[in-house]
């Protein structure tokens, strides 16, 4: 009864957020898609980082294959000399295929790190997809980037606006769907031995490396399919779109929601999504107290803010905000209960 009340709730809460695009305007309209699609790559980071305990800094680089396997399939051959002018829904398909296809080959050497090796292992993925954007410029277009890639289009009808945003928190409720039914299943029951002790499960007959080989594909495979759709989002793309600090915003995002917490990913996105328009706004003003701004003050704003947000989420909240603050809640509720005992 739980679960299904679980059920009805998210469900519910889905229904909402896919109907507040057309309410919004224009200005706000962009950041709620890219609240969208940072909380696809987050809950599938979130399943990999709290089920399987592999913390990957190479997120932003499956979403930028994504969107340039996006890019180059659907932008016609007459605007980018590269671009094969497939039909943009089977373009998107692919870009997630793509993703788990890569994440697949790489996942089996990378993933036999543990700890800080396979977090710089990663992050390294990242700094390979940027030397490739800018190296293979016949197939990415460089540093000017590729340009002419069309709108959405699902049976003849365009997804742009406000329908593109509903589509992008429609696929985002349904990842959440999905990874809840993973983590009720039997294979969640497995991961859940894994998180707690990887010797143990091992030992339990649980095939540790093969649970944790899917997580990363499925993870790998949501951040392709959030790229596919940042590229139909920006119909543009260039080395600028996808800088480092992408990858690390991802685990930012599922720090402070909660690893492992599919609830909390949302809301980790979320927030930080609007935080990261927040700042970028604060620091393209010509000077702040009196002081002078330079150009870089928009990426100082964010990497010195969400650097100061990880380490106080880590001393403070280990297991993320939301679940941290709903220990607290229970413990005050607990304590209210103890003094109502007591006073009787």
């Amino acid at each position: 009864m739980r679960t299904a009340a679980k059920v009805v709730v998210t469900l519910a809460a889905g229904a909402l957020a896919v109907y507040l695009p057309f309410t919004l305007g224009p200005g706000n309209l962009t950041l709620y898609t890219l609240m969208g699609l940072a909380a696809i790559v987050a809950i599938g980071l979130s399943l990999l980082m709290g089920f399987a305990g592999q913390i990957s800094l190479g997120q932003g680089a499956f979403y930028a294959l994504g969107a340039y396997v996006v890019g180059i399939l659907a932008t016609p051959a007459d605007l980018f000399p590269k671009g094969r002018g497939l039909d943009p829904l089977l373009a998107l398909v692919a870009a997630p295929l793509a993703c788990a296809l890569v994440a697949a080959v790489l996942g089996v050497p990378l993933l036999r790190l543990r700890g800080h090796y396979l977090a710089f292992a990663t992050l390294a993925l990242h700094l390979i997809a940027l030397a490739l954007i800018f190296t293979w410029e016949s197939w990415t277009g460089g540093q000017i980037g590729l340009i002419g890639i069309p709108p959405l289009e699902v049976a003849g009808r365009t997804v742009t606006g406000e329908w593109h945003a509903a589509v992008v928190w429609g696929i985002a409720v349904v990842t959440l769907l999905i990874g809840l039914s993973l983590v009720a299943s039997r294979a969640g029951r497995a991961l859940r031995a894994i998180a707690t002790s990887e010797t143990a499960a091992a030992a339990a007959g649980i095939n540790v490396a093969g649970y944790k080989l899917q997580l990363f594909v499925f993870s790998a495979a949501l951040a392709g399919l959030a790229g596919g759709m940042y590229a139909y989002l920006l119909q543009y793309l260039s080395p600028d779109a996808f800088p480092l600090i992408v990858s690390i915003t991802f685990v930012v995002m599922v720090a402070v929601g909660g690893m492992g917490s599919l609830y909390g990913a949302v809301l980790g996105a979320v927030a930080i999504t609007w935080l990261q328009d927040r700042l970028q706004q604060l620091g393209t003003r010509q000077e702040l107290l009196g002081f002078d701004l330079p150009v870089q003050a928009p990426q100082v704003f964010s990497i010195g803010v969400f650097g100061a947000i990880l380490i106080g989420v880590m001393l403070f909240f280990p297991r993320g905000l939301l679940p941290g603050l709903q220990e607290l809640a229970r413990r005050a509720r607990r304590g209210r209960l103890g003094t109502l005992a007591a006073s009787r």
